[in-house]
């Protein structure tokens, strides 16, 4: 029998269930949660030796989602879960933001937390569950922990609060958010809204706190049950031999460097002090203290510029507190896209790149959610000559998390596929970075959409914001450089239109920050987005009223489902000859939906008629442009609309007499009729068109003269 220890606590309108003691005995820690029909396995463990020259915290979070949650099979040749997917890889930042900060340096071991999806009902999204879970894996086993951390989603549907919305609940809301903390306050928070007020989100983050604090409390109660003793901490080392010399011939140069203007210009006159003041200290810091001494200096740089802001409100490029650094804006910047821009933000430049393209290029994600097409997308990329540096390339997690907040930013303000039937690609390049590149990316983002000619709901942009506190004083820093997030208290992004916000990302480095600062940081974000929005206007402010010249054309029109089967034809032989004559692709939906794809428009109009042609019926005295389809002695078969064919007898080929049908017309000819008459077994009889034909098509059939043979065909 196993030892299994349970707690249970209320969330929203289900039950948290966190068990132990049964599953995955071995490793330092394991939770198997459970919230209606999900269940996640989540296991923590350390490595067995100690690293002395870590000076980070090596944590990795690898959640996994297996595909027997769902009761599937994974797509594919091999038939198993292989690569961590976007979704997953999103998660594991979502677990790893909150945790990270609560880790001491001094554990000086590797930790890995891997929560496992092994049950979804498809209904209630397993990932807030999975962070619990991850949590409590923690809080109970040996390695020192500062949590315990607690997370839910919070939802706005029909102006009612919901904690842990379920799929359709999500869908239907204007606000979807997932905040996690501890029991002093709220460390991270992320999610988006449709143009949802900085009031609206304030709230649905008061709230979650409240769930957060329950769920704390039964991780506690899950340890006081199963938990075992803590590992102990690696001794800090000794102070320098001579620090406090060190730190007073420093200072004064320190003082200066830190505020050169220029982040490379900075960046050396700091390196330069750090050289000098090593260089004179020398006798007294060897080899093996030198990671000591940077630490030191480390520490002095973020004392010095958080001293100055707190008390002269000064930053390090000279700004004040609200100040936004001066914004360039461009379009047409590429010959052959479809609509490209480049946005520059002092030392941040992101090139947005738009690419239109047809349903056939939507990408399909498979998951245990279930089978869908996305038909918009965003590519973040980060090289690494962005910050002036050498590296590898390559798509990590960062360019997965911060792709997606531009995606989430983006997205609320597309047009619909009713209204604009594209596939829409972005692929945001980073070509220089100092402060946030994925605001810079939802910028850029905006402006290569309306340059592409995507009807967008209204313009988009972004704003990274900072806090410096010390528990008593706070200063907002609106649009933070590097330096200030790496040496700052807080790091929220904001993106939004005029009217509201659309996405929204933050991360809170201290135990707890007062509501009014963080009223006072959302209403200094909406004015520094309302001056980011200003400046974009200036370039464009609605789309291009045509599209590029290089991008594809596309029709959509509905018809009656119940026809559908009369566009496709017999085996597809119908839609197939459209496309080929045309030159158009087309697809059609089971709503009766058809878009046709081409790359000129008269084409795709011309294809519109043909199919609309094979839902009209025959109408006498009509003229329609028809094809020699099939010639008999007594006449000829002619295609009048795709399908449909008619007789033309023939006495009614031509005022005069003719003797052979082949004397007037071939196969493939291409010549007006009218419908002269359908029969009541609706067989059409047609007429060419000719001079001398009355509206009957009669004539009196003489025989013909060699001078009025019609036309050879038109090839």
């Amino acid at each position: 029998m196993f030892d299994t220890k349970e707690v249970r606590v209320k969330v929203g309108q289900s039950e948290l269930i966190l068990e132990t003691g049964r599953m995955a005995k071995q490793a330092n820690g394991a939770v198997f949660a459970r919230m209606e029909g999900t269940a996640v396995i989540a296991t923590a463990c350390c490595g067995s030796s100690i690293k002395e020259d870590l000076d980070f915290v090596p944590l990795s979070v690898e959640y996994n989602e297996k595909y027997y949650a769902a009761g599937k099979i994974p797509g594919g040749f091999l038939k198993r879960e292989g690569r961590p997917k976007d979704k997953e890889v999103l998660v594991c930042r979502l677990i790893d933001r909150p945790m990270r900060p609560l880790f001491s340096k001094d554990f000086k071991r590797e930790i890995q937390v891997v929560p496992t999806v092994i049950s979804t009902d498809q209904i209630n999204p397993p990932d807030v569950t999975a962070m619990c879970a991850a949590s409590a894996a923690v809080t109970i086993s040996d390695i020192p922990f500062e949590g315990p951390v607690a997370a839910v989603r919070v939802g706005y549907v029909n102006g009612e609060y919901i904690i842990n919305p379920t799929f359709p609940q999500i869908e239907e809301g204007d606000l979807d958010i997932i905040v996690a903390g501890t029991h002093d306050g709220i460390t991270m928070v992320e999610g988006g809204g449709q143009e949802v007020s900085e009031e609206i989100l304030l709230n649905a983050i008061e709230l979650a706190h409240e769930s957060i604090v329950r769920i704390c409390d039964a991780q506690l109660e899950l340890r006081k049950l199963a938990g075992k003793e803590k590992l102990g901490l690696v001794e800090a080392p000794a102070p320098l031999e001579k620090q406090q010399e060190i730190l007073d011939y420093a200072r004064p140069k320190m003082m200066e460097a830190c505020f050169v203007l220029g982040k490379f210009t900075r960046g050396a006159a700091i390196k330069a002090v750090k050289t000098e003041t090593l260089e004179k200290f020398r006798d007294s810091i060897p080899e093996d203290k030198e990671k000591q001494f940077s630490s030191l200096f480390h520490d002095l740089e973020q004392e010095i510029v958080r001293e100055s802001i707190l008390k002269n409100k000064k930053r390090t490029d000279g700004r004040a507190p609200d100040g936004i650094r001066p914004i360039t804006c461009e379009i047409d910047v590429l010959p052959r896209t479809h609509g490209a821009a480049l946005f520059t933000r002092g030392e941040t430049q992101a090139l947005a790149i738009t690419t239109l393209g047809t349903v056939y290029d939507e990408q399909i994600m498979d998951d245990i959610e279930g089978d869908r097409r996305e038909n918009f997308m965003l590519h973040y990329n980060f090289p690494p000559f962005s910050v002036g540096e050498t590296g590898r390339m390559g798509t990590g997690r960062r360019e997965i998390g911060h792709g997606h907040l531009a995606h989430r930013s983006l997205s609320q303000m597309l047009p619909g596929k009713e209204g604009f039937p594209y596939t829409i690609r972005v692929v945001s390049e980073v070509l220089e970075s100092n402060g946030s590149s994925s605001m810079a990316t939802v910028c850029g983002g905006t402006l290569s959409l309306l340059n592409a000619g995507v009807p967008l709901k209204r313009p988009v942009a972004g704003i990274a914001m900072g806090l410096i506190t010390d528990g008593t004083d706070s200063v907002v820093l609106s649009d933070i450089l590097g330096e200030e997030d790496h040496l700052g208290d807080m790091d929220f992004k904001v993106a939004g239109t005029t009217k509201g916000i659309t996405a929204f990302q933050m991360d809170i480095k201290v135990k707890r920050i007062k509501p009014e600062v963080m009223k006072t940081a959302l209403e200094q974000a909406r004015q520094g987005r309302l001056h980011i929005l200003s400046a974009m206007d200036q370039v464009i402010d609605k789309p291009r009223e045509n599209l590029s010249e290089y991008a594809p054309r596309i029709i959509n029109f509905k018809v009656d489902p119940e026809k559908i089967g009369m566009l496709i034809g017999p085996g597809g032989k119908t839609i197939k000859s459209i496309n080929e004559k045309f030159s158009v692709e087309t697809n059609i939906e089971n709503d009766g939906t058809v878009t046709i794809y081409c790359r000129e428009s008269k084409s795709a109009e011309q294809a519109k008629a043909a199919f609309i042609g094979l839902l009209e019926e025959p109408e006498i005295g009509r003229v329609y442009d028809g094809v020699v389809r099939r010639i008999v002695d007594f006449g000829a078969f002619i295609e009048f609309l795709p399908g449909k064919e008619g007789l033309c007898h023939i006495s009614k080929m031509s005022s005069q007499r003719i003797n052979d049908v082949n004397d007037v017309l071939e196969l493939g000819q291409e010549v007006p009729v009218r419908i002269i008459e359908i029969d009541k077994m609706g067989r059409v009889n047609l007429s060419l068109i000719y001079e001398g034909a009355d509206e009957a098509g009669s004539s009196d059939n003489r025989p013909p003269r060699r001078d009025s043979r019609p036309p050879r065909p038109r090839r």
